[in-house]
């Protein structure tokens, strides 16, 4: 008579096929490439010092902003870009040339200073919008008093 060893014995092969099965979908589901999740965009808040509340005709008003980033992506860009509303005056980036309202801008900094000259005797009122390349936009309102 030959011996049988009862030790071996699979008493429930589908238990066994069950614990095979999961752990091969544990192995391969972990060996798929996935993308790895790089954020590009990172939200941004715009910091304005306080201005003066009146403005004469023909005087220059400093504005000093700061971009503040939530994050640091080496090519991310920001732009400038006002409208003036109500009155006339110009607004330029330290000496360069007025901006053209509704225009464009690249900002080349995030800490910057604009100067606003008034050229009316009256109330003015502009809104100037930064964004970035990643659609992120903040939108900030001046509005200035005539001294005249």
């Amino acid at each position: 008579m030959k011996p049988t060893n009862n030790n071996y014995r699979i008493k429930y092969p589908g238990l066994w096929a069950l614990l095979v099965m999961i752990f091969s979908s544990v192995m391969f589901s972990s060996c798929k490439k996935h993308d790895l999740d790089i954020q590009q965009t990172f939200p941004f808040e715009v910091k304005v010092m306080p201005v003066p509340s009146e403005v004469a005709n023909g005087q220059a008003v400093e504005i000093r902003l700061t971009i503040q980033r939530s994050g640091n992506f080496k090519d991310a860009r920001y732009y400038i870009r006002y409208f003036q509303f109500e009155g006339k005056g110009i607004l330029r980036y330290y000496n360069q040339p007025a901006y053209y309202p509704n225009d464009l801008y690249p900002l080349p900094q995030t800490e910057f200073r604009l100067y606003y000259t008034s050229q009316s005797e009256v109330s003015q009122s502009f809104e100037v919008w930064i964004s970035d390349n990643f659609g992120n936009e903040k939108q900030l309102s001046f509005q200035f008093d005539s001294s005249d």
